[in-house]
Order: structure tokens, then C-alpha cells, then sequence
């Protein structure tokens, strides 16, 4: 995931500060160093790491913290303030208009994602009872209007296409066809180049001029590093662009255009592509963005991707057979595919506070899931209702239809009699005076984990 080394390298910083205690000046300065060079490291734009940390360290040595209770605690606050105000303070939203259609001008250099991108915003949209209209007005670039209309066709949002026709007729026509089919937004998918050249721009200022676009949004390539902050300076200089799109978050990318972005162009960063998928695309939020890279977590997120994703029904079904100790392997089936909706394990886990520090060069494998769920659906409906049935020579039935091993079969089988038996714990049953008590292997849960990992 994008900011691990950075999460890692700041982790490191501060817990050195912490093992001292009470603080001085040269002990601020001297994490403030690593935490510059970390920033570097993390492709962050040289002036911006260097404004950043004077900054901290501007706030650090006042007596407020020198002289608190917990100064390295202090320190990590205003780091993840100055942290959130780099990225933008606050959440950047879309401006709509009051008169619709609100038109949306898509731009950035071919490769960076706009195509797939313009259908994930429509697909958001859509979800928020808007009607987008998807408009194809990318008339270079190899099938560019076939892409639109496959990812448009995914999202389930109508794509306007005049062919080869010129851009500014195609984005003016789309916008009548807008109007009298009741599309309350339009998403112009523009040109792109391999570079910034003069003919590219000539073309979008022209298109801008004719639609006077709500907003114009960049997609830049957050794997880029500082070349996508050089790519967004341009495109601002000459378009005056409202805000950001950054893709492939989800990546190994070390996340400097993330941070640099908005103090070097003023423009913020409204949303950011998460993985391949048409539904991974967040509302980019500063001050969550600056917990999850210091190892806080972003739980808020967590909560909205579980609310939009997972099925209530089912998980309050499951929630019932769990607390009346009822639970089964069919129960377990459905929860590993109401996590598969949520995204790749490593993302999820991510989000949560004091792990996502951790998962630097960790490997999780997803397809841990997919192997799971084999091993469920080779058991016979009974066995599944029953595991007691399972006897070593249904043990090897169940290995051998699954394509797994007997000592997966067992470790799944255990690892469903463990949550059983916290279960029994959590509702009252084998509380002993001294207050509920998780059983002994229930305490290092992830060294036996799914099988795979």
C-alpha cells in the first residue's frame, strides 16, 4: 500500500522520541531530520519537506510541548496536523451546478488512468442518484471511445459518441443530448498526450471556453512521483484546474505526489483511485489520509466501505446464529465473501489503528480467501451445518476436492471451534470471578490465521 516505508520511517522517528521521555530542542531537531529525510525518500518535492518540518519543529520546541506530560505525544499531534494542512485541511468536494447539467472536464496524460477513471466518478455519482453522462471526446488515441463505452457499459452510465468528430462539437452536443434526457452531470473524457505539448492544451482551453466547465479535474499517476506534481503545475498554469484525481494508491507507490500535490499547485486533491475495480475510488479526505500514514488508522473509511459494500441482512443473520453459539462453516462462508466485497485483506487492514505501520514487506496473500472458500464448498451440506461429522477420512475427501491439504482442513476446522468458543466466552458461559477470559489459543489468532497466510 502507498506511504508504507514513510509510515514506517516516521514510526521509527517517533518511537525514539518516545523512549526518551522528557524532550529538548536538539531531540526535536534531530527526529525532524530523519522525518525530512523521510519525506524525501518518499519522493515528497524538496521545498515542501523542507517548509514541513521547519514548521513542526517551529511548534515543537514551544514550551506548550517541552514542558507537557507527554511531549513525544505532542510532537506526533502536530505532525499529523501539519500533515492534514499539507494535504489540504479539509475534504474538497464537487461543485455542482445550480442550474443543471453540472459539466465535468476530465484531463491528464494518456496512460494515467482518465478513461477508467471518468466511468469510477460516474459510477460514484450514479450511487448518489445523480445521472451521469459519459462523453467521448478523446477522438486520438486508439479505440479510446470503445474504452469508454466498455467501462461506461460496467458502471451502467450512457456514453455520448459523435466518432472522429471535432471535441468541442462533441462535448456542445453532448450537453443538449444532456439536457433532454435528463443527465443532471456530464464527464468530458478529453485527449491525452505522452507529454504537455501545445496542441493538447490549445484543444482544452478551447473545450473549456465553449462548456465552462463546474469543475476540472486532473488524473495524475501517483506511481510518477514528482512528475505527476510537474504534470499538475502545467495543467494548472494553463487550465486553472479545480482539483485532483490520484490514481493507483492501492499501489507500491511511496506517495510524495500525494503530499506535495497541493502546497505546489494549490489545487486540492478530491479523490483517489484504491485498486482496478470501477468501485475503488474514495472521496480523498486529509485528515484520515494523515492518520493512516502515521499508523492511526482510518476507521472512518472503514466503516463507510462496510456500509456501502456488505449485506445487513445477512451480517445481522450471522451476527444472531454467533451470539446464540450457533455458528457454522456456511455462517464462515458468508463472512469471507462479505470481506472479499470490501477489497484486497491488505487495504482493510490498512485502515486499522496500530497495524498499518506494521504491514510493511508483510505478505498477504488474497487468494487465502478463494482457498477457504474451497475447502467450505467440498464439504457435503451436512458437514457444513455439522463440522463434528468431519472424521479424518472426510477430512481427506474434503482435501482432495479442494485442491488444498488435510492440514488446512484441520487448521479451518479449528479456527471455527476457536470463534465458537469465544463465543460461549463473550456470552457468559465459563466466566470464572475473576471476569471474562478468552481462552489461551485464542490470543495469537493471527499466527494460525486463514490458510495461506
Amino acid at each position: 500500500m502507498a506511504f508504507e516505508g514513510l509510515s514506517e520511517k516516521l514510526s521509527g522517528a517517533f518511537k525514539r522520541l518516545r523512549n526518551k521521555g522528557k524532550l529538548n530542542e536538539s531531540d526535536v531537531k534531530e527526529a525532524m531530520r530523519e522525518v525530512r529525510l523521510a519525506l524525501l525518500e518518499a519522493d515528497v518535492n524538496y521545498k515542501v519537506a523542507k517548509e514541513f518540518t521547519n514548521k513542526v519543529t517551529e511548534r515543537a520546541i514551544g514550551s506548550d510541548v517541552m514542558e507537557s506530560l507527554t511531549p513525544a505525544q505532542m510532537v506526533v499531534k502536530i505532525v499529523n496536523e501539519e500533515l492534514t494542512e499539507l494535504m489540504g485541511s479539509e475534504t474538497s468536494r464537487l461543485e455542482f451546478s445550480s442550474k443543471p447539467p453540472t459539466v465535468i472536464m476530465m484531463c491528464g496524460l494518456q496512460g494515467s488512468g482518465k478513461t477508467t477513471h471518468s466511468a469510477k466518478l460516474a459510477l460514484m455519482l450514479k450511487k448518489q442518484n445523480h445521472r451521469p453522462l459519459l462523453v467521448a471526446c478523446d477522438v486520438y488515441r486508439p479505440a479510446a471511445i470503445e474504452q469508454l463505452k466498455v467501462v461506461g457499459n460496467k458502471a451502467g452510465v450512457s456514453v455520448f459518441e459523435m466518432g472522429m468528430d471535432k471535441p468541442v462539437k462533441i462535448a456542445r452536443e453532448a450537453i443538449k443530448h444532456a439536457r433532454d434526457y435528463g443527465n443532471d452531470i456530464v464527464i468530458l473524457d478529453t485527449a491525452g498526450r505522452l507529454h504537455i505539448d501545445e496542441e493538447l492544451m490549445n484543444e482544452l482551453k478551447e473545450l473549456k471556453a465553449e462548456v465552462n466547465p463546474q469543475e476540472i479535474l486532473l488524473v495524475i499517476d501517483s506511481m510518477t512521483g514528482q512528475d505527476a506534481v510537474n504534470v499538475a503545475k502545467s495543467f494548472n498554469e494553463l487550465l486553472e484546474i479545480s482539483g485532483v484525481i490520484i490514481t493507483k494508491l492501492d499501489g507500491d507507490t511511496r506517495g510524495g505526489a500525494a503530499l506535495s500535490v497541493k502546497s505546489v499547485t494549490g489545487c486540492p486533491i478530491k479523490f483517489a483511485g484504491t485498486g482496478e475495480k470501477l468501485e475503488d475510488l474514495e472521496q480523498f479526505h486529509p485528515d484520515r489520509m494523515a492518520s493512516r500514514i502515521l499508523g492511526m488508522g482510518d476507521v472512518l473509511t472503514l466503516i463507510e466501505q462496510a456500509e456501502e459494500k456488505l449485506d445487513e441482512k445477512k451480517a445481522e443473520e450471522v451476527a444472531k446464529k454467533m451470539m446464540h453459539n450457533k455458528m457454522d462453516f456456511n455462517d464462515l462462508l458468508e463472512q469471507f465473501r462479505q470481506i472479499k466485497k470490501m477489497g484486497p485483506l491488505k487495504g482493510i487492514l490498512s485502515k486499522l489503528p496500530g497495524v498499518g505501520n506494521k504491514l510493511d514487506g508483510v505478505e498477504i496473500n488474497d487468494r487465502a480467501i478463494d482457498w477457504t472458500e474451497a475447502i467450505i464448498l467440498s464439504m457435503t451440506p451436512a458437514e457444513r451445518e455439522k463440522p463434528d461429522l468431519i472424521n479424518p477420512s472426510r477430512k481427506r475427501r474434503i482435501a482432495a476436492g479442494s485442491g488444498r491439504s488435510v492440514e488446512e482442513v484441520n487448521r479451518l476446522i479449528k479456527q471455527l471451534r476457536e470463534m465458537q468458543k469465544m463465543m460461549r466466552h463473550m456470552n457468559g458461559k465459563g466466566k470464572k470471578k475473576r471476569g471474562m477470559r478468552l481462552p489461551p489459543e485464542m490470543m495469537n489468532m493471527g499466527g494460525g490465521g486463514f490458510p495461506g497466510f
